[in-house]
C-alpha cells in the first residue's frame, strides 16, 4: 500500500515512565461549554488521569486517536480523561463537537506554546516549520498521587498508542 505521506523516525525521548512522577502543570482546560484554567494536580486530587497528548486538532493523528478513544469507552470508567495540544480553546470545541465526544467527559488542554509537552519530553518539531512544534502522540495513565502507571510515546510519525495496553492500563487503575 502507498502512503500518501513519509513516516519519519523520531529522535528518542526522555518522557516520563512508569513509577516516575508526571509533572504538573497548569493550563485552559476544555470541556463541551466552556474553558477555565486548570491543573493535572487538581485532576488527580479527584482520581486517575489518563493524559493523551496529541498533534494538532484537524490533523489526521488527533482524529484517529480521538476516535479510537471514544470508541473503547475509555471516558467511561471512573477515572478522567484529557488530551493535550498546541490548538486553542476555540478549536478544542470544535474538535469535541466533530469527534462526538462533547458529552463523554473527554475534557482538553489547550497549550499553544507546547511547553507541556517539553516539561513531558515529547516535542515533535514539525519539518518544514521553522520554530513550530506539536507534543508527539503519548499517553500516560496517572493514579492519585501523580505517579505514572502506564506510559507510552511515539518512536515515529505517525504512530499510535496500542490501544488494547492502554485500554487494559485504564481498568487496571480504574478497578
Amino acid at each position: 500500500m502507498e502512503l500518501d505521506f513519509d513516516v519519519v523516525d523520531l529522535p528518542e525521548s526522555e518522557h516520563p515512565t512508569e513509577g516516575d512522577l508526571a509533572p504538573d502543570f497548569e493550563r485552559p482546560l476544555v470541556n463541551d461549554e466552556y474553558w477555565e484554567d486548570s491543573s493535572l494536580a487538581e485532576l488527580t486530587e479527584e482520581g486517575p488521569v489518563v493524559l493523551i497528548f496529541h498533534p494538532m486538532d484537524g490533523a489526521f493523528p488527533a482524529t484517529y486517536i480521538w476516535n479510537e478513544v471514544r470508541d473503547r469507552g475509555l471516558a467511561d470508567h471512573d477515572l478522567s480523561v484529557v488530551g493535550v495540544s498546541i490548538s486553542t480553546p476555540y478549536e478544542h470545541k470544535t474538535l469535541l463537537e466533530e469527534r462526538d465526544i462533547e458529552d463523554t467527559g473527554i475534557r482538553l488542554f489547550s497549550d499553544p506554546a507546547n511547553e507541556v509537552a517539553e516539561q513531558y519530553g515529547i516535542v515533535n518539531d514539525l519539518d518544514g516549520m521553522t520554530g513550530i512544534s506539536e507534543p508527539r502522540p503519548a499517553t500516560f495513565v496517572i493514579d492519585e498521587d501523580r505517579t505514572v502507571q502506564y506510559a507510552w510515546a511515539a518512536d515515529k510519525h505517525p504512530d499510535f498508542p496500542d490501544y488494547d495496553e492502554l485500554e487494559a492500563a485504564v481498568e487496571a487503575i480504574a478497578e
